[in-house]
């Protein structure tokens, strides 16, 4: 079973949205299991403050790097890699979260303030990742992003399993436009393709417009496929 702990100085905030839709269902039938770990139960004060003054000066309050390890070394990690979600860290990839998907689980530590002390990386071998090049208050928001893009690949956790196959990203393009009833809104109709009943037709105008779509929303990803071709999945790579 795919488990992910979180360490937080919030628990509270979770499950929260993993715990609605697919996912609460996919929790509820053994998919997959969700627990955390407070932070702040590892302070050395009765006040149950985790973090100090920068060294060097500067606004702002860091993380503690003895609080924050002995927060980690409570956990099992029992080959679960351990996630720091941040800003500075490796994009996050429809490739890395198929990859931990196909894993054990995973840890995910939440920063707050202006940061963690930097020793804490090499110290617990940590791996920092992004979802986005902005800034939130906190980890909390990007670790659920993190755990769903993960948890909904697990088998039995979706309806249908080939949902998952004409994605976006699956193979380096975007998804093509969908449509259901009515057949118009506001004068604007569903393209007779779709209704032709040619499923080859079909398939061709989905192809044509997901590189469509990918050409002109997201050039770095067409540049990318136009190079390398769509991407081929390996269990143990990722895209280059």
């Amino acid at each position: 079973m795919f488990r992910a702990t979180i360490l937080t100085l919030y628990p509270e905030l979770f499950p929260g949205p993993l715990d609605a839709s697919v996912l609460g269902r996919g929790a509820a039938a053994g998919h997959w299991a969700l627990d955390t770990v407070n932070i702040r139960d590892f302070s050395d004060n009765k006040y149950g403050s985790v973090d100090d003054t920068p060294a060097g000066g500067g606004a702002g309050l860091v993380m503690r790097v003895d609080v924050l390890a002995a927060a980690i070394d409570s956990v099992s990690r029992a080959d679960r890699p351990l996630l720091c979600l941040t800003p500075r860290g490796a994009p996050l990839t429809q490739a890395r979260a198929q990859t931990l998907s196909e894993g054990p689980g995973l840890i995910a530590l939440c920063g707050r303030f202006e940061g963690i002390d930097e020793r804490l990386f090499p110290a617990r071998d940590i791996e920092e990742v992004s979802i986005g090049d902005f800034v939130l208050a906190g980890g909390e928001i990007a670790a659920m992003a993190l755990i769903e893009a993960c948890v909904r690949l697990l088998p039995g956790v979706l309806g249908s399993a080939s949902s998952l196959g004409e994605e976006s990203f699956e193979d380096g393009l975007l998804e093509y436009p969908q449509y259901t009833r009515p057949r118009e809104f506001e004068g604007r109709a569903i393209p007779d393709v779709l209704l032709s009943g040619d499923h080859q037709r079909i398939a061709d105008w989905r192809d044509e417009r997901r590189k469509e779509i990918t050409r002109t929303r997201r050039p770095d990803l067409w540049e990318r496929f136009s190079a390398n071709g769509p991407i081929r999945r390996d269990k143990n790579k990722e895209p280059k």
